[in-house]
């Protein structure tokens, strides 16, 4: 199903964060395979009971009907078995969605502060860190509310439908309707066709050449043939010929079904259920999110001690000590950290929207900025998708009519899913000679195609006189199965010396750019029979359909920033090489050196990794050989994009670290990706990297400024209680000096980016935040000390009654550092020179500095305990704050030099 239009209101929708309900069915499935079997014996004798039965048996059962039900009877049975949604996909109660976002270790370590503090009975301390906790998980809260209804929204623009047959109550007629997969209940009767997702527990009524990849419940690599006929001596569901779970996909053929479970009474739903509690492994984005979390907490265990100890052993006053170490504790807790990162998510998820790019998993936007390799296919993405049919010629290069013949009744009566080279032959065909044709030939069986033998057939009846197999296929494995070759009227034996000629032909057009489809037939009796591959043998061939599909005029130039931008590209397609290459060529992608399936089928796993790190042609693959080689680029350290639409596209999807699709792929392929494109271009994926860039960018800005201060704050702390007499800052200063510092972080996701952070691939690295820690921590103590000798030398805060001067001094200082070193560290440029920050962050900035010099001479001094400063401190602090400044820009040049800006 294809998007609609996005309306303009819903981008408002994306600005927050992911929803924990939007989960992919792909994750769940891969957590459940391999425990099939172990269902509830209920539910397994429910199954087989239904594969038993006859149609008007499982009419009565499900109080259904032939021409479908009416809505009234699909809105009793919703009401009855609920929608058709696992329970980790059904909305969450708000108190629930509270408690998930109150739950985060920064939260609960400030709860825990506030819970002493009360104990303690320092009620504002305890106060103010009551309202940091509670502002911060407030705004996730609100944030993640407007995300469910933003999931909703685009989760109905990129869900997957199935086509349902629902009667109407008065008339009795039947008419099929696109539904939501969620509306579905017990006893709907749908359709199916190659590339759906299988909606529910069915039962088959009627079948058609239907394959089914099991492979997610069973393990099963092939597609397995579903029928009508019941095979009730089996024990197990899963083999039952006529039955299909939910979570697997329609491979060929097509069918009519009667749903028999939905939710959590299907295989998939009970399977779910047992993987819900269980932890999901974590992606590259979480666990990075999750190492930055514990080291600020475990630096913070470590300090606090360390900060008590002196304090309780300098002054004396062990009681006022435990207050002022609780006080720094929650300084040097980024309460802000999840929101911070969510907003910034949901923020670059808006940009993407607005560029024609929709994220269903936001995470996945860090590693959008992250991919270092992109593999696609070429026909759409390299290619205009618009593909021509531009010869038809027979096996020795001549035009010729027979073969169109033969290639359009293939064509018409395949019931699979017809790709583009299908479309183009039936567009060619004269349409005066169409009823011709059909008027002489009927349709008696197919062979669907498979990515295997790489062919389809389809067997006709002449006039009811003989029967006639007609396959098109790729090339090569279409000569496997030719004994004859039609030369004019005559049909040949094929020898070594016409095989060579027929290779010449084929690569000479392959060449020309030209896609090559061999076709062939064989005259078989007009007798009741059921066909299969085994009959395609020993066949005549009859020359070939030749396919051009030109390269976008984007495509160059998209390649090239690519590249530019640190993405390097690899083709990884199921086509003939020559034209690959040729394509590849004519787009400006060097391609010296292909690798083909048939090398790939041979190589072990460290050599095909070595080979492809080097190689960006890969031609004729299967659909296992794309997701071999995906997994291999990622064990390399690579993090690998995978573009595709097709069904033999969804391992690779899966097997990515990003998987991309666009909005007319087939379901499987929507499924299985994180990304959906709304143009099938690489410029807009490129946009698209560029934004995860940004994204990534604005996140490391609050992480790093978050660490460095807090670092040197506690050097500033450590400092100041080992000399001075009296506490540097009361504990409610520190709490309050930290609420508004992280009030004005709010604006970091609106920050600019400068261009040269978004010209590479951007990847956590633990140990450069570490190092950018130990370097930019300290410059801030420096300042700070220089501000303790000012207020204690020049203004005389040397006494103890003297001391609510010097902890407003500091209070000012420390908050007014605090908030300009966001744009020393949000550039490697001189900033509001080289780079200038968002209008929301000076915004944010001007309002704390204001506020904060501006509580010092309110009527609120005297309950915080502040004084109004002497003017003449003002002049000194802005020094200091130059200085500090001036120090820190130095640094950064030389930090830059020597180790490089993230």
């Amino acid at each position: 199903m294809k998007f609609k239009n996005i309306p303009r209101q819903l981008f408002g929708l994306f600005s927050r964060s992911l929803p924990r309900r939007l989960v992919r069915r792909d994750a769940l499935l891969e957590s459940v395979s391999g425990v099939a079997q172990e269902l509830p014996a209920g539910l397994a004798q429910q199954r087989l009971e239904c594969a038993a039965a006859s149609a008007m048996q499982l009419y009565e059962r499900f109080n259904s009907h032939p021409e479908g039900i009416t809505e009234r009877e699909a809105e009793a049975a919703r009401s009855q078995f609920g929608a058709n949604v696992i329970e980790n996909q059904q909305a969450e109660t708000w108190w629930r969605h509270l408690w998930h976002c109150y739950r985060n270790p920064f939260n609960l370590l400030l709860t825990v502060l506030g819970m002493v503090s009360y104990a303690t009975e320092d009620l504002t301390g305890a106060l103010v860190i009551g309202l940091m906790v509670l502002i911060s998980t407030l705004l996730h809260f609100i944030q993640e509310a407007r995300s469910n209804k933003a999931a909703d929204a685009l989760k109905a623009m990129v869900s997957n439908t199935a086509t349902a047959y629902r009667s109407d109550a008065l008339t009795g007629k039947s008419e099929h309707v696109e539904l939501p997969i969620a509306q579905l209940v017990p006893g709907d009767i749908i359709k199916l066709a190659a590339g759906d997702m299988i909606p529910a527990d069915l039962r088959l009524l009627s079948a058609k050449d239907l394959f089914i990849s099991q492979a997610a419940l069973t393990g099963e690599s092939l597609p397995v043939e579903k029928r009508v006929e019941s095979r009730t001596a089996l024990d197990s569901p899963l083999e039952c010929q006529n039955l299909c779970f939910m979570g697997t996909n329609v491979v060929s053929g097509t069918a009519l079904a009667m749903v028999i479970g939905t939710g959590r009474n299907t295989y998939f739903g009970q399977l779910a259920q047992r993987v819900i509690g269980q932890d999901e492994q974590p992606n590259a984005f979480q666990s990075g999110i999750s190492k930055v979390s514990w080291l600020l907490i475990r630096f913070m265990l470590v300090m606090t001690p360390i900060v008590l100890l002196i304090n309780g052993y300098t002054k004396g006053d062990w009681w006022e000590a435990a207050l002022f170490s609780l006080s720094v504790a929650v300084g040097l807790t980024p309460e802000m950290l999840p929101m911070i990162v969510t907003s910034t998510l949901a923020k670059g998820a808006v940009k993407l929207s607005r560029q024609k790019v929709i994220v269903k998993r936001l995470d996945a936007i860090q590693n959008f900025g992250a991919m270092d390799i992109l593999c696609t296919d070429k026909t759409g993405t390299l290619t205009q998708d618009k593909i021509v049919l531009e010869r038809h010629t027979d096996a020795f290069g001549a035009s010729n009519e027979r073969v169109l013949r033969y290639a359009w009744l293939n064509s018409f009566y395949q019931t699979g899913l017809k790709n583009l080279l299908d479309v183009a032959v039936l567009n060619c065909a004269d349409e005066r000679q169409q009823p011709e044709l059909l008027q002489h030939y009927r349709k008696v069986d197919e062979i669907p195609f498979d990515f295997e033998r790489r062919r389809m057939s389809v067997i006709v009846e002449k006039d009811t006189e003989y029967h006639e197999l007609i396959c098109k296929g790729a090339l090569e494995e279409m000569l496997a199965i030719c004994s004859h070759v039609r030369q004019e009227e005559a049909v040949i034996p094929l020898s070594d010396s016409l095989l060579a000629r027929i290779r010449r032909v084929t690569d000479d057009l392959n060449q020309q750019g030209l896609r090559v489809v061999a076709v062939a037939n064989k005259i078989l009796p007009a007798a009741e029979y059921e066909y299969g591959v085994a009959d395609e043998a020993d066949l005549i061939l009859e020359g070939y359909i030749a396919f051009l599909d030109p390269p976008k005029e984007s495509t160059a130039p998209a390649l090239a920033a690519l590249k530019q931008s640190g993405v390097t590209v690899k083709i990884l397609t199921g086509d003939n090489e020559l034209v690959a290459a040729k394509v590849c060529r004519e787009v400006g992608l060097a391609a010296d050196r292909v690798l083909l399936g048939r090398e790939v089928e041979q190589m072990h796993d460290d050599e095909l990794a070595q080979a492809a790190a080097r190689t960006t042609l890969f031609a004729k693959l299967t659909p296992l050989h794309k997701e071999r080689i995906v997994q291999l680029l990622r064990k390399q350290g690579h993090v690998v994009g995978f573009m595709g639409d097709g069904i033999n596209d969804a391992p690779a999807l899966r097997a990515a670290d990003i998987g991309i699709s666009v909005d007319s792929a087939v379901d499987i392929a929507k499924e299985a990706a994180d990304i959906i494109l709304l143009e099938k271009s690489l410029m807009v994926l490129e946009q698209g990297v560029l934004e995860g860039r940004r994204t990534f960018a604005n996140m490391l800005k609050y992480i790093k400024m978050t660490a460095s201060s807090n670092f040197g704050n506690v050097f500033s702390v450590l400092i100041a209680s080992a000399f001075l007499p009296f506490l540097p800052m009361l504990p409610l200063h520190l709490l309050i000096q930290n609420l508004m510092y992280d009030i004005s972080q709010i604006a970091i996701p609106f920050d600019n980016v400068d261009d040269d952070q978004i010209t590479q691939p951007q990847r956590w690295n633990s140990g450069d935040l570490g190092r950018f820690m130990v370097f930019f921590g300290p410059i801030s103590s420096i300042f700070d000390v220089l501000t303790f000798c000012l207020l204690w030398f020049v203004f005389k805060a040397n006494t103890p009654e003297m001391q609510t001067l010097f902890q407003s001094g500091w209070f000012v200082e420390g908050l007014l550092s605090q908030t300009l070193i966001v744009h020393m560290i949000r550039t490697r440029k001189i900033p509001f020179i080289q780079s200038r920050p968002a209008w929301p962050l000076c915004v944010m900035t001007l309002v704390v500095i204001v506020t904060g010099i501006g509580l010092t001479f309110s009527p609120l001094a005297g309950f915080l305990q502040l004084q109004a400063l002497p003017l003449s401190y003002f002049p000194w602090l802005a020094l200091i704050l130059a200085g500090y400044m001036v120090l820190t820009q130095c640094v950064k040049g030389w930090f830059v030099r020597r180790y490089g800006w993230q």
